[in-house]
C-alpha cells in the first residue's frame, strides 16, 4: 500500500481513524475507524453518498459507536497498526480504483470497499450495499476519472452549481415532455458521436430548452437511449 496514491482526503481519513482509535484505547485501526473518520470528515463525500442510498448517515455513525464500545480496551496501548480486515479494504480500495481507471485511491474508493466487508455491520443495517454505492457514485461522478488528490472537491462543486435532471426525473419530479421528439432525438445524435459531442443549446427565454432536456434526462432513465447513454 503506496500512500502517495492515495488522495489528500483518503490520507486525512487514514490518519483521522488512527485518532479515534487512540482515542478509544484501541490497539489496532479496524474497518469501523475508518468509515467513522469517512462519516466525520468535513465536506466528505461519503455522507451525501450515503443519502443518496437512502442511508441516514447520522444511523450509521451511531451503530458504529455501538460497535466499537464492544472493541476491547487497552490502557496505555498505541493504535498504531492496520488490522488485517482494514488491510484487506484498502487493497480492495485500490482494485477499485484500478477497475475505474483511477490514478489515485480516493475516499469513495474505500467506501466501496467497506461496503463489500461482510462484518461491518453498520453498513450492512443501513441497505448500503456496494452495488448501490456504485450506482449512486455514477451519478456525481458521471465519467469523471481520479486524476489528482484533491478530485471530492470537483464532484462537490458539480452537486452545488449543477443539477442532477436524471435523479428528478428517477424520483418522478419531472413533467412529461409533449412535442419535442425531434430536438431530443438530435440532441441523442450528438452526444452519441465520437467527437464533437457536446451540444449546445441556444435560443430566447421561453422557448423550450429546459424541456429538451428533461425529455432527454426521462428517456436516460427509461432506458430509451442508445447504449452509451444508458444510466
Amino acid at each position: 500500500m503506496k500512500l502517495d496514491k492515495f488522495t489528500v482526503k483518503a490520507q486525512e481519513a487514514l490518519q483521522e481513524s488512527q485518532a479515534i482509535a487512540r482515542k478509544r484505547d484501541h490497539q489496532e485501526i479496524l474497518p469501523e475507524h475508518v468509515l467513522l473518520a469517512l462519516l466525520q470528515q468535513q465536506d466528505g463525500l461519503v455522507p451525501p453518498l450515503l443519502q443518496r442510498v437512502g442511508a441516514d448517515p447520522k444511523l450509521v455513525q451511531q451503530r458504529l459507536d455501538d460497535e466499537l464500545k464492544k472493541v476491547p480496551s487497552v490502557q496505555g496501548g498505541e493504535a498504531g497498526h492496520l488490522a488485517q480486515r482494514t488491510l484487506k479494504v484498502l487493497d480492495a480500495a485500490e482494485a477499485e480504483a484500478g477497475k475505474m481507471k483511477d490514478e489515485y485511491v480516493s475516499t469513495e474508493h474505500i467506501l466501496l470497499a467497506l461496503a463489500a466487508d461482510k462484518k461491518l455491520e453498520a453498513l450492512k443495517a443501513s441497505g448500503a450495499t456496494r452495488d448501490r454505492i456504485a450506482s449512486a457514485l455514477q451519478s456525481v461522478r458521471g465519467s469523471q476519472r481520479v486524476t489528482s488528490q484533491d478530485p471530492e472537491s470537483q464532484y462537490r462543486a458539480l452537486e452545488k452549481y449543477a443539477i442532477d435532471l436524471t435523479d428528478r426525473a428517477r424520483k418522478g419530479k419531472l413533467d412529461p415532455v409533449i412535442g419535442r421528439d425531434e430536438e431530443i432525438r438530435r440532441v441523442i445524435q450528438v452526444l452519441s458521436r465520437r467527437t464533437k459531442n457536446n451540444p449546445v443549446l441556444i435560443g430566447d427565454p421561453g422557448v423550450g430548452k429546459t424541456a429538451i432536456v428533461e425529455g432527454l434526462a426521462r428517456r436516460v432513465v427509461d432506458g430509451d437511449v442508445p447504449e452509451g447513454l444508458k444510466d
